[in-house]
């Protein structure tokens, strides 16, 4: 039985963080599914394109390099139920999926598409997020809708998108990203941090 995380994500740019989360991830399971997505509860500041540019630079700097870690960015869709059966219909029915997501995730999914059917689906993986704690208790009215659900045994690094877009928070990048934000001219702060270098 294939064991597979899915791991989509709107990040803005993606971070040092998820590329922890994704080789915490390739660890854990046979394959790990990416793929950079557009949630329709918040506005983004770069194009998706862009964002899965970042995602695959991301996954191709986690040292020690891993071969089980891919970005799929076919199975991006607005409504989560129909990544899944993408998903699906792509690696067959012998395939345990795993829909891996923030802890700051917790309350709005309760308002996703058809999520009773979606956690029929998936086993649901929790990534602990600072600022987002999250207790074992909290998950029971997932637990009542029929989620299978874990709270993963990892800490992610403190550092996150929001920071580096208000503040040009560069240690929140891998190189690889970081450098192609400045290629591609994304994002007011990086603009904001080159006015701060000293003349």
């Amino acid at each position: 039985m294939l064991k597979i995380a899915l791991f989509g994500t709107s990040a803005d740019p993606p971070t040092a963080g998820h590329q922890a989360i994704i080789s915490w991830l390739s660890q854990c399971y046979d394959w790990v599914a990416v793929w950079a997505a557009d949630n329709p509860f918040k506005s983004h500041g770069s194009p998706l394109e862009h964002r899965a540019a970042m995602l695959r630079l991301l996954i191709e700097d986690i040292n020690p390099p891993r071969s089980n870690i891919g970005l799929h960015q076919e199975l991006s869709s607005h409504r989560t139920l129909e990544t899944v059966y993408k998903a699906k219909q792509h690696w067959g029915k012998n395939t345990v999926f795993t829909l891996v997501i923030g802890s700051d995730l917790i309350d709005q999914l309760q308002q996703w598409y058809a999520i009773e059917e979606l956690l029929q689906q998936v086993q649901l993986l929790v990534v602990p997020r600072p600022g987002y704690e999250v207790e074992d208790s909290d998950l029971q009215p997932l637990r009542q809708l029929g989620a299978k659900v874990a709270i993963a045994n990892l800490t992610a690094p403190n550092v996150s998108s929001t920071a580096y877009r208000e503040s040009g928070d560069a240690e929140a990048l891998t190189p690889p990203v970081e450098a192609y934000i400045h290629q591609q001219h994304l994002y007011e702060c990086q603009h904001a941090a080159k006015e701060k270098l000293p003349m």
